[in-house]
């Protein structure tokens, strides 16, 4: 049986970030309207996308996800444990990922 060769996540460039989308609401400053958008969340201050929350806050606790995801904090700690959790056993490289 061959294995997969491991190919480490390389994080986008800031200008891959913002979709066509997320530029467009952050231009005419309106709350997006594509609820279907992966990236969509329901919280107003951030123009309802994860994307612009991340490049407007930056570095988010957990409580500040779960308020803008509409979840407790449990929760996400959660599904960061089974995030962590999956990159262990894959044999994801931080510090590579951090370069």
């Amino acid at each position: 049986m061959s294995r997969k060769r491991y190919t480490p996540f390389r994080p986008p460039r800031e200008k891959e970030i913002l979709r066509e989308c997320c530029k467009c609401c952050v231009k005419n400053d309106v709350s997006c309207p594509v609820e279907d958008c992966k990236y969509w969340l329901n919280y107003e201050e951030d123009l309802n996308c994860s994307l612009i929350a991340i490049k407007k806050n930056g570095p988010m606790t957990l409580r500040e996800a779960a308020d803008r995801l509409g979840i407790s904090f449990v929760r996400v700690k959660q599904i960061q444990d089974a995030a962590l959790s999956k990159l262990v056993s894959a044999n994801f490289d931080i510090k590579e990922f951090c370069e």
